[in-house]
């Protein structure tokens, strides 16, 4: 017998056992083992109806075949229980697509400061090697105005390791 607790074929209790059945076929409700048989609970108005599954998938739907309403509203808890299922599973990949969207974001703005920082970095070293650059310049032409005035402290006579000031000389 598929209800184990009561027999006969509740349209109420058969709609929420098939609802149960549905849940677990979908995976979405585990059912418990014991002793090699499987035992869907279901509590309802403070009484305890424990379904055997098996069993019930062999009787209890051929049951709902017979009453059209029952075997309607079955289908259209089916639907139902796949329509919610449908909206959490639309929910949860919009949520996370939210997550993404925000990581996505804040990686952006991370890279964007760190694309600033490395600007920096880089006018840092522009000017540093133009400061270089002409600061090699400079000594360049320091090195030509001093062997320039060299060369004439030679040609008049003046001689290196005789540095002699003039006002001493005198």
């Amino acid at each position: 017998m598929a209800l184990l607790h009561q027999s006969g074929c509740s349209p109420g209790v058969l709609k929420a056992a098939s609802a149960l059945v549905a849940l677990v076929e979908q995976q979405f409700l585990c059912c418990c083992t014991t002793d090699a048989r499987s035992i869907i609970k279901l509590e309802s108005k403070g009484k305890l109806w424990l379904l055997d599954y098996e069993t019930f998938l062999s009787r209890g739907l051929d049951c709902a075949k017979h009453n059209p309403e029952v075997s309607e509203d079955m289908e259209k808890n089916f639907a139902e229980l796949l329509s919610e299922e449908l909206k959490l599973r639309e929910a949860e990949a919009l949520e996370s697509q939210q997550r993404a969207d925000m990581a996505l974001l804040e990686a952006k703005k991370l890279a964007s400061s760190y694309q600033k920082e490395a600007d920096k970095c880089n006018s840092g070293m522009e000017t540093c090697e133009e400061a270089r650059e002409k600061a090699e310049a400079t000594l360049l032409a320091q090195k030509r105005l001093t062997a320039m005035w060299e060369l004439r402290a030679r040609q008049r006579g003046w001689k290196e390791g005789s540095a002699k000031s003039h006002a001493a000389s005198r």
